[in-house]
């Protein structure tokens, strides 16, 4: 699957991917109102209003981005119905030949980490029956469990050809609490990302591995830095926008070669309609501002790896 990545990434020319992390307060009323009208102010009601607002959003950037990002928490506060509206977008995206990263971050113990990679990644047996579950094509990772949490979804990735997105340096403001502790005279996140690069190469691709790390682009220099210690290693890049980054502060996470790397925004683009650059638009034509968000997102970043 990071070929596929790739390929989308070189024919689009954007490495970006849209985070497709619906709070209901970023539905406009008209969809909102409609689903409410069909099913009633209920959970049921709530997630078809998500579900229309990600369908509209998708159909108007598919053709300028290689990958969306959804995060699942947004989705299972709305219980089952909820996770029924997180799978009918991921096999929308899948039907427009996005690449889907689920933003899911689990990490357990072995035998729990396996039955989520097979419910994420893999197949299930259920009689004499096969099926898969949510059937994203990459999943973040969290290895504060270490190798016993990480190696279960290495092992489906190997089968399946699919990857991850291991969380290594995130963008929030306290992820330093822990992630910047030093060990042995160098912070926990570079330990992380050490194992990130010994972890890849046991499944690489062409020239990047299958197994990717989370840095996040609020942290340019120790984006810099881990971008030596993980040469091979696509590098998630969250916290664009909303957080604070920009195109400037992201060159150093991408390789030579103008890869390496795949830009998050959410809120961003998907509630873009909100923000004052693009109030023009309005919320009848939401989408027509996510998709201008994409085209600006875009020129930003490329102008800066030029």
């Amino acid at each position: 699957m990071i070929e596929k990545l790739i390929a989308k990434i070189k024919k689009t020319n954007a490495p970006i991917v849209v985070g497709l992390d619906p709070m209901l307060s970023y539905v406009p009323d008209q969809i909102v109102k409609k689903s409410f009208a069909e099913y009633g102010e209920t959970l049921e009601g709530a997630a078809d209003a998500i579900w229309q607002f990600n369908k509209e959003i998708v159909d108007a950037t598919c053709d300028l981005i290689p990958a969306v990002k959804p995060q699942i928490a947004m989705y299972e506060q709305f219980g089952i119905e909820g996770l029924k509206a997180f799978k009918k977008t991921v096999d929308y995206c899948h039907e427009k030949d996005l690449v889907v990263i689920g933003d899911i971050k689990r990490g357990d113990i072995g035998s729990t980490s396996a039955a989520y990679a097979a419910g994420h990644l893999g197949k299930v047996q259920v009689g004499s029956q096969v099926f898969r579950g949510f059937d994203e094509d990459f999943v973040t990772v969290n290895p504060y469990l270490g190798t016993d949490g990480v190696k279960p979804f290495v092992d489906i990735c190997k089968e399946e050809k699919k990857g991850l997105f291991i969380l290594v340096k995130t963008s929030n403001p306290s992820s330093g609490e822990f992630q910047d502790r030093l060990i042995d005279g160098k912070p926990l996140y570079e330990h992380v990302a050490e194992k990130v690069a010994a972890w890849g190469e046991e499944l690489m691709g062409e020239d990047y591995s299958y197994i990717g790390a989370v840095v996040g682009a609020t942290y340019p220099e120790i984006g810099k830095a881990l971008r030596k210690v993980m040469p091979k290693s696509f590098i998630l890049v969250p916290g664009y926008g909303a957080q604070g980054g920009r195109g400037k502060d992201l060159t150093h996470y991408f390789n030579e070669d103008g890869l390496g790397a795949i830009v998050n925004s959410s809120r961003g683009i998907i509630a873009a309609y909100k923000q004052e650059a693009y109030a023009k638009f309005g919320a009848e034509h939401f989408a027509d501002a996510s998709r201008q968000a994409v085209l600006d997102m875009i020129d930003d970043i490329s102008s800066a790896l030029r």
